[in-house]
């Protein structure tokens, strides 16, 4: 492991500095001061390429916290100070190397919302999707509505002017501010507004010295220009409004405590119409014709983004047009010339639609192929008219300098996202990041546009502003900033007087290689820090949606391995105890595979990690007695059998066997589902193996006996395999990984050559053998027949038995889709089985929270339960009496067990007593 090299001296006196101002904010503040290893590597990076090392971090409960923390601050030296709401600007504007101001732990509130003045008092720190909510019940919402709703802040947005697929009907932050209460870096407090309202001493006499320069400097009919600070804003015909001017200063002039933002009217009856077009630049071309028509969205994507999606029109790029009302949307058809049209009204398929777009800024990271594609050149705007003709050089520079990126945004807009594949892992791939920015900087300014259209300038772009602005009025922009800030302790180093766009890189001191390599795939959109009603059917991230903590989500565990790797704040790499306790939260849930857009898998890194973690005699001593016990179950299972029922019975086994005492250990069958599928008769040739995975064997064989009842009757033969088999899940998820590969490499010598589907009935087992054999054994090629051979139960009745009529049970069902089988297997084919059986109604999303040994292992009590109450309890709570629970894992009928007094079944169970009972058509 790498380890930063820094001389011992200024290490001695930063460190001094640090801790002394961490005892001073200590004494000042009401709120947490947080100068730990962890907090400092949390937020070293935010979602953009660059990394800022802070000193520490402070949450503050209030306005007066905040006056408090820039007192400080201020005396300290000048420290730097920059506020974060959620960490997503793309570049670089959310991190800092001095204190770092946390706004979401206690500053996320709604002071008021008025629904008669459609307007709502709210603090800095509140995440937009809970304003949106709490606006809905009057038909009212915020307009600016960024892919990243659902956890972006307002402060955040009210720092980079952020924008969104709604633009067009309701503009940019900075259209919807009313005023704005901030505090200077000198402890000014100040009421933002117009007409010259809270102005700094000097602003308006420095506007009014420029006044030539502010009305001729700016480009023109430009609906979004975002770049630089606003200060044609406090031109006189423009009411001198104070409050515009402030957005998008990314924190640099003061710190928000308080926003009056206006509400808009919802569209009475949205409807969704999907324009498809043969190419980009048709669909770039046609946006602007359809801004007459009124619609509310002008959103463009082509198809090297959509990557198969369903449910669009026929086409090569797509515009997604919101109106309201299906007559706003049959004259948008008429007007729009296209190839093909969708109309959609249902609530539920506009959403599948919109997650298309709304992903795409992680989507777009991984480029068709494989390989990487980061942020670095994002979010220029043009004007809409010339959209087309950009879109077409612009993609013949990327073509010039070898690069790839898939473009997509706000075609209406004309504004422009995109990801490209920079190498900035070396020297050479660094300098053509410098030289295709330069160049792609010079292509926007020639057509009239802006650096950036959204997101700001960070130090992405504030270096190449004088190309688009001119030495003068970025010299202005210095200027503005002295007079809010003469200290220049506010985010130095963003907008004026940046650093250069090339230095800073996050990946600079990476290996190449291992899971810090794979960690720095996660580009910090932050899809994993949702929680509430707003999170969805989803999965990830189930330890955030239980602690709300930043360390015990996806993105901060992912920024602890990048900082693990670089060794300058982590500096003890894989012996690190703050990565494994930010690792032991992690349920291996898998969720992140899948609903994370850059695909992040946690899962892997962290049984990297413990494999890494406790290497070595040392290390096998120090390992949690859990991972000897559960960890090597299949083992203990096969040798002991029901055995293990009588030793968990005597005193002080559960603590012996580090199980937490609130948790009942499941009790081993009398016997195996191996031993009774010996004993019965069949003369059905063999169709297909059933899998006997440890928990259906041992503990649950039921399920197996069911599943046999059913397939049978389907008109399939049934064999099991020839030997004792394992997934080895146990081992990964408790990071034994050369005792996992031992335990695959046996399962294949059992398997030798597969030759049909393998049917699998409990989903860890399932997705194991699909994704964990073949990533750890890549080298055998039976590992990839195996795992292509792996069928979910309900599969290999679909494509098995197709002509198979399941019979009828016509009850509702509640209970929850296993984690695993979301991320990784699906659940499509189960959906229809159940449909088709009858079972009517849903099943909850999330992870049922006993995750295995996750659950079981003392200190996991609470998080499992708060996982559990997230989605599959309250599921439970509102069901019908009569409603069949639904669990095809172990874990997930364990937890139910052991939180509520209902039981859960495996679909095989419900099928198999119809079938016995009767009730209703069956057979091939």
């Amino acid at each position: 492991m790498r380890r930063g090299l820094r001389h011992p001296g200024l290490v001695g006196r930063h460190e001094e500095h640090a801790s002394g101002l961490a005892s001073e904010l200590r004494a000042a503040v009401a709120g947490e001061v947080d100068f730990s290893v962890i907090a400092r590597a949390l937020a070293t990076m935010d979602a953009s390429n660059y990394r800022r090392v802070p000193a520490g971090t402070v949450a503050p409960r209030d306005a007066a916290d905040v006056a408090a923390v820039l007192e400080v601050c201020r005396a300290h030296g000048a420290t730097p100070v920059v506020a974060r709401g959620a960490g997503t600007s793309i570049g670089g504007q959310a991190t800092g190397t001095g204190v770092v101001l946390d706004l979401t732990r206690h500053m996320g509130g709604i002071v008021s919302l008025d629904p008669e003045s459609r307007t709502a008092v709210v603090r800095p720190g509140l995440v937009l999707d809970r304003l949106r909510a709490a606006a809905r019940p009057y038909g009212l919402t915020f307009g600016p509505d960024p892919s990243t709703h659902s956890r972006c802040t307002l402060g955040g947005m009210i720092g980079n002017n952020a924008c969104g697929a709604h633009s067009v009907a309701w503009g940019t932050t900075a259209d919807n501010v009313r005023s704005l209460e901030v505090v200077t870096y000198r402890g000014a407090g100040l009421t933002l507004g117009r007409d010259g309202q809270g102005a700094p001493p000097g602003l308006l006499d420095l506007v009014d010295r420029h006044l030539a320069l502010l009305r001729t400097g700016y480009p023109a009919g430009l609906p979004r220009r975002i770049s630089g600070y606003a200060l044609d804003a406090l031109l006189p015909e423009r009411g001198v409004d104070v409050a515009r001017s402030f957005c998008g200063s990314e924190g640099t002039l003061g710190v928000v405590t308080e926003a009056t933002v206006a509400l808009v009217p919802l569209p009475a009856d949205p409807v969704l119409v999907v324009l498809g077009y043969a190419d980009e630049s048709a669909a770039a071309e046609a946006a602007a014709g359809l801004l007459p028509y009124g619609p509310l969205t002008v959103e463009g994507m082509a198809a090297d983004l959509v990557r198969g999606a369903s449910g669009l029109p026929k086409g090569g790029a797509w515009l997604f047009c919101e109106v309201d009302g299906e007559p706003a949307a049959r004259a948008l058809v008429r007007a729009a010339d296209a190839l093909d049209a969708a109309v959609v009204r249902e609530a539920a398929g506009q959403r599948a639609l919109w997650r298309i777009r709304e992903d795409a800024a992680g989507t777009a990271t991984r480029m068709p192929g494989g390989g990487d594609a980061w942020p670095g050149w994002e979010d220029c705007a043009v004007p809409p008219a010339r959209l087309g003709a950009y879109l077409r050089e612009f993609r013949a520079l990327l073509a010039e300098f070898g690069l790839r990126g898939v473009p997509y945004g706000h075609f209406g807009d004309g504004c422009v996202h995109v990801r490209i594949d920079f190498d900035l892992w070396t020297g050479k791939g660094v300098r053509d990041f410098r030289r295709f920015s330069e160049a792609v900087a010079d292509l926007v300014v020639a057509h009239g546009g802006s650096l950036s259209g959204e997101h700001g300038d960070g130090q992405a772009r504030a270096e190449l502003l004088p190309r688009m602005y001119g030495d003068e009025l970025v010299g202005l922009f210095g200027a503005v900033k002295d007079v809010w800030d003469p200290d220049g302790g506010l985010n130095p180093g963003m907008l004026v007087r940046p650093k250069p766009l090339d230095s800073g890189l996050r990946f600079e001191g990476l290996p190449l290689v291992g899971v810090g390599r794979a960690a720095a795939r996660c580009v910090g959109v932050a899809k994993c820090r949702v929680d509430g009603p707003s999170a969805g059917p989803g999965v990830m991230c189930p330890s955030y949606r239980a602690t709300g903590e930043e360390k015990h989500s996806t993105r901060g565990r992912a920024r602890l391995l990048h900082e693990m790797a670089l060794g300058e704040v982590i500096t003890d790499g894989w012996r690190s105890e703050e990565v494994r306790d930010a690792l032991d939260l992690c349920l291996s849930c898998k969720g992140c595979r899948s609903d994370c857009p850059v695909g992040v898998d946690m899962a892997a890194y962290k049984a990297e990690f413990l494999d890494r973690h406790y290497a070595g005699p040392l290390g096998l001593l120090r390992r949690p007695r859990s991972h000897w016990t559960m960890g090597r179950l299949p083992g203990w299972l096969a040798h002991f059998g029901r055995v293990l029922n009588a030793a968990l019975a005597l005193p002080f086994a559960a603590r012996l066997a580090g199980v937490t005492p609130e948790r009942t250990m499941p009790r081993v069958a009398e016997r195996t589902f191996a031993y009774w599928f010996a004993q019965r008769v069949s003369t059905r040739p063999p169709s297909l193996t059933l899998w006997p995975d440890t928990f259906t064997n041992h503990l649950a064989p039921e399920v197996g006996e069911a599943a046999v009842r059913v397939l049978e009757d389907a008109g399939l033969g049934v064999e099991l395999p020839p030997g004792r088999v394992c997934c080895g899940l146990t081992y990964v998820s408790t990071g034994q990984l050369g005792a996992a590969r031992k335990v695959m490499r046996r399962t294949l010598d059992v398997m030798g050559e597969v030759a049909g589907p393998v049917v699998v009935l409990e989903p860890s087992c399932a997705a194991a053998l699909r994704t964990d054999l073949p990533e750890l054994l890549p080298g055998d090629p039976r590992a990839a027949r195996l795992a292509a051979s792996v069928r979910t139960f309900a599969e290999a009745l679909e494509t098995l038995a197709p002509d198979w009529t399941p019979p009828r049970l016509d009850r509702p069902v509640t209970g929850q889709t296993h984690c695993h089988q979301h991320a990784v297997l699906g659940d499509a084919a189960d959906r229809r089985l159940r449909e088709r059986a009858g079972l009517t109604g849903g099943l909850a999303g999330g992870c049922c929270g006993l995750a295995g040994n996750f659950g079981f292992e003392p200190g996991h009590y609470g998080v499992s339960v708060a996982c559990a109450e997230d989605q599959l309890l309250p599921s439970l709570r509102t069901a019908s009496p009569d409603a069949a629970v639904l669990a095809d894992g172990f874990s997930c009928r364990t937890q139910i067990a052991d939180l509520t007094d209902r039981r859960g079944r495996h679909l095989a169970e419900l099928l198999a007593e119809a079938i016995e009972e009767g009730t209703g058509p069956s057979g091939p």
